[in-house]
């Protein structure tokens, strides 16, 4: 395989690629290995961003994903504060921002995704921020505090999870979304209900059904948000979190082939067998569920890194797993296993207005699907196990707070 000699180069330093490099080491790899990242900072924990940084409760060390050292120490050559501008896959080069191109045997991609935009009038008034990185944060961080109005436009997890941060920080909080409910996308009606009634217990102010106009400014900084009902929103600070698009336009200029996202097989590899892409930029095959998808999220990043890394050194593949989400809001900690595909009935396990319980979708053959569970770990863990069994499970019991979760297993 040519390991002593042949070169990898990893394009994105967030989650995904930090990870690779780590497993590439791990698993025996020996040849160079060069990590080109974007970001001035070596590859660090995301997830805090919204959450313990925002509210001062984590410093840039707990948020590095290694220490500083560990790069140096394992011949890891990072090329931080620089750009990928076009792969050339016929000479096997990889062109940068400061004119300079890097020769590779081996590219991986790891290029994450970027907030959605919105065009509105006003999207470039100063006080309008996005969430994606430790400089995003950052610049939200300066603008929350004790009477400052936070106007967030997008309830889904980083919208809520900003909410959750905001309000604890002293903000008036009010969250638009455009759907009839929070997560609509993402989570049960159940759930969405549990957090909408929790945040507005909190205080936090929830327009629904409400379309964005414009923006609206005073002297360049924003100071409203014009809704479609002709309501207006007063606030200081603006988040945009409606979502993510995959970065895959540097796979696309290249003729790689690309879905919502860059498609990979298994293995983590592109349509090119020299390139592999793993991360939230991906389209990837989910055996569990006969389909692709495109997923945002850690154990997503870690586990195509894995697969990258032993494809690359010839080591067996790491057994699939079942995905897995987690959003972390005032002391509520909720946990998701699986994906609802397919599904026929959901089972309520528990009593919202405890604070505690767990949604079920199962298919029609009585399979556990995906689960939600709100402050219910042993829910959670079972399910996953559930849904990897793949064993249909007795509705009744399910339902059951009396039957235990180990004896549903």
């Amino acid at each position: 395989m040519g390991q002593e000699t042949d070169r990898i180069v990893v394009v994105g330093a967030g989650h995904a690629g930090g990870s690779v490099v780590a497993f590439l080491r791990q698993y025996g790899w020996s040849g160079p290995i060069t990590l080109v990242g974007a970001e001035p900072i070596p590859p660090y924990h995301r997830p805090p961003l919204s959450k313990a940084w925002l509210k001062g409760e984590a410093d840039a060390a707990s948020l590095a994903l290694r220490p500083e050292n560990f790069y140096a120490d394992n011949a890891i050559e990072l090329r931080l504060g620089t750009v990928a501008t076009a792969i050339d896959r016929a000479t096997h080069t990889l062109s940068l921002n400061c004119g300079e191109s890097l020769a590779y045997d081996h590219l991986i991609l790891a290029l994450g995704a970027r907030a959605r935009k919105l065009p509105l009038p006003g999207a470039d008034l100063v006080g309008v921020m996005e969430l994606r990185t430790a400089a995003d944060a950052d610049r939200l961080k300066a603008a929350i505090g004790e009477g400052r109005r936070l106007a967030i436009i997008g309830g889904g997890y980083i919208g809520l999870e900003a909410a959750a941060s905001a309000q604890a920080l002293g903000a008036e909080v009010t969250i638009i979304e455009r759907e009839p409910r929070l997560l609509a996308r993402v989570a049960s009606p159940p759930l969405s209900t549990f957090f909408q009634d929790f945040h507005r217990s909190k205080g936090v102010a929830i327009e629904l059904d409400a379309g964005v106009e414009a923006l609206e400014g005073q002297g360049g900084q924003i100071a409203a948000i014009r809704l479609s009902n002709g309501k207006t929103i007063q606030c200081d600070a603006v988040l945009i979190g409606v979502g993510a698009v995959a970065n895959d336009e540097l796979a696309r200029a290249c003729g790689l082939s690309c879905g919502n996202g860059i498609e990979v097989d298994a293995a983590s590899r592109t349509s090119d067998p020299a390139i592999y892409a793993i991360g939230d930029c991906t389209f990837r095959p989910l055996e569990p569920y006969s389909r692709n998808v495109r997923l945002e999220s850690v154990p997503n990043a870690i586990e195509q890194s894995k697969q990258a890394a032993a494809s690359l050194c010839g080591r067996p593949p790491p057994a699939p797993e079942i995905p897995w989400f987690w959003s972390d809001q005032y002391n509520i900690r909720l946990q998701i296993a699986g994906m609802p595909f397919d599904v026929t009935e959901t089972i309520l396990r528990g009593d919202p207005a405890t604070g505690s319980f767990a949604v079920f979708h199962l298919a029609p053959d009585a399979t556990v699907r995906s689960v939600e569970a709100v402050n219910a770990p042993p829910e959670f863990m079972a399910g996953k196990l559930l849904i990897a069994k793949r064993k249909p499970v007795p509705r009744e019991r399910l339902a059951d707070m009396a039957v235990s979760m180990k004896d549903l297993l």
